[in-house]
Formats: C-alpha cells, structure tokens, sequence
C-alpha cells in the first residue's frame, strides 16, 4: 500500500495557531515593541527550561570528542557546510541550528562506520539539513539542490530519504527541539525592557550563535545558557547596554546556571576577540585616502606644478596607477583589479 509524504509527516505538525503562523510573528514577541507585548510569561520560559535537557545529547558527548572517539573536525567541516548551504538558500537561522542539533543527537546514539572519503558524515548531514529544512522553511530544495557544495560526494534522493528515515528513527521523531532561539526574545526583553534595542540585541545573537556552532567546546553548554550568553555578548555592542553584570542573568528565569551562563558568556568573548584579531587589515581604502591627499596637494602648489597635476589625473596616469596599485578610480564609481 502506498502512503503518501503528507501521511508521514501528520506526526510533526506543530499545533500553534494558524493565525500565529500566517503572521509571521515569532512565539516570543509581537512585531510592536511594546514592553507589555514583548515577553511572554516566565513560567513558559521556565517550563523550556525544565525541557531543554531532552533535546540535547548526553552529557558526556563532549569527552568522545576530546578523547578523539568521534572526530571534531569531522563535524567542524559538516557544521560548516550547512552554513554555507543555509547562507546560500537564505534559509532560517533556526534551520541551521536544527540541522546541527539533529546531527548531533544522532552522533551521540548512532556511530557511524568509519571511511577514507568521509562519505557516511556527508549524507549525515545532507539528511539533516532536509529534515529540518522541511520543518522550517516554506520552500524547500530538492535534494538534488540542496548538495550545493558537496564535490566529493552526491547522493540519490533516494539514498538521503533512507538516511531520513534513519534519523527520525534514532531521534525518536522529536524535531520540534528548544534551542537557543526559544529563548533569545525573552533575555533580549530582560537586558532591554523598552525594547529600543530589541532588533539589535536579536540579530547580533542570532550572528553569535551561528559562528560558534563550528566549535566543539559549546557542547557542554544547554540552549538556555548558549542564548543569555549570547544576549550579553550583544549587549556589549551598545554603549546604553554594556555595563549589564553578566552576573544578574541568572535572575532571569528560575532554572537558569550562573556558572554555565558565565563560563559560557566568557568562551564567547575570547572567539569574539580571536576573530578580530584574524580579520585582514583593509588596505584598499587607506590607498584611495593617501592619493586623493596627494591630489589636493597637488591642486594648491604652483603652476609648475599644476600641470604635473593635470597629467597626474589624466586617464593614462590613472590607467598606469591601476596597473601598478590596483586603486581603483572611484571618480567614476568604477570597482575592479
């Protein structure tokens, strides 16, 4: 008997309100920043809480990586790619998240055989990207498209639909996980009750979030200690909001660890501050300041040099100066090497 895919997925419809979800409005807050509108009741908060702790694997999860038993950069490449994928379809960040939250549940229950190609990770995370992409998303890829990037190895539509159903099994069909965006809406309220600052706190988070995935060592934290540390990370940015004590989030919400929101926050902060150190330093814009500099000089010297200054800004010289610099002529908005 055949069943049809709307029959299969009954089970993972979620039971929010059709007018809720037409809106478009997140659980958390309305889209008027109005202090009574923004938060929604603690006790909501501190029942995810409560929660939180059977969506996420085991608490030594952690060790296996730090022992080597399952391999770091393994999931640090796979993590990465679904970051490009959910970059380049514009998906959700919640997407992303899902994504690496199924593949880690699943690693932590299922081992996976171990190969030179590396090609059992790679579908691992193919079907967990289409899982939680259909949970999310409005459109989805087919699974053809969704493979952008993946040189090594492409998979039959038929062959991720199996691993699909291997997930749901291992996962026990829980998709509707708590994540750290269950969370964000409600500690972005907290730090900024008038909610000037509400769309700020979000995104910046929602940025911290995303670029810490990568790293192995924010597994030891639950999604409620990862979104305040997350918050006050955002807080930093904005001077009204700095001088928020890290240490008053645990008054947040009963259930919430100072400790972990500490130990988190502070984990945060050094990869924060090693990828300012790793950016390139712009070079291209002190180039075009110096020779405009020279260009005004030029400009008030004498006649003699008034006519060098003619030729300094004629086309030739401009052509030669692109050839030797690569500066590029923004009297006519041009942008090129």
């Amino acid at each position: 008997m055949l069943v049809s895919c709307s029959d299969c997925f009954t089970d993972l419809l979620c039971g929010e309100d059709s007018d809720e979800v037409l809106s478009g409005e997140s659980p958390e807050c309305s889209s008027e920043l109005g202090s009574s509108s923004l938060c929604i009741e603690e006790s909501s908060i501190a029942g995810l809480i409560k929660d939180e702790r059977n969506f996420v694997p085991g608490l030594d999860y952690l060790s296996r990586f730090q022992s080597q038993s399952l391999d770091a950069s393994a999931r640090e490449e796979s993590v990465a790619w679904i970051l490009k994928v959910q970059a380049y379809f514009n998906f959700q960040p919640l997407t992303a998240y899902l994504s690496v939250n199924y593949l880690d549940r699943f690693l932590y229950s299922r081992r996976l055989p171990q190969t030179s190609s590396g090609w059992p990770m790679q579908l691992l995370s193919v079907a967990c990207l289409s899982l939680a992409a259909k949970m999310e998303e409005p459109l989805v890829p087919s699974l053809l498209d969704l493979q952008v990037g993946r040189a090594k190895c492409i998979f039959e539509p038929k062959t991720i639909r199996r691993m699909e159903l291997l997930v749901l099994t291992v996962l026990d069909w829980r998709l509707r996980s708590v994540t750290p965006f269950s969370f964000i809406g409600f500690f972005a309220c907290k730090i900024d009750p008038t909610g000037t600052f509400f769309g700020f706190l979000i995104s910046r988070a929602t940025d911290v979030i995303l670029s810490n995935m990568k790293e192995a060592s924010f597994l030891e934290y639950w999604p409620s200690s990862i979104a305040a540390a997350a918050i006050l990370c955002a807080a930093n940015d904005i001077p009204n909001l700095s001088l928020v004590n890290p240490e008053h989030a645990e008054s947040w919400c009963d259930g919430l660890s100072k400790e972990k929101i500490l130990s988190c926050y502070r984990l945060m902060q050094e990869l924060v501050l090693d990828d300012a150190r790793r950016k390139p330093p712009k070079i291209l814009p002190q180039l075009r300041v110096t020779i405009r500099a020279r260009m005004r000089s030029s400009d008030s010297s004498s006649s003699s040099s008034s006519s060098s200054s003619s030729s300094f800004s004629s086309p030739s010289y401009k052509r030669r100066k692109l050839n030797k610099c690569l500066w590029v002529d923004d009297d006519k908005g041009n942008s090129g090497y």
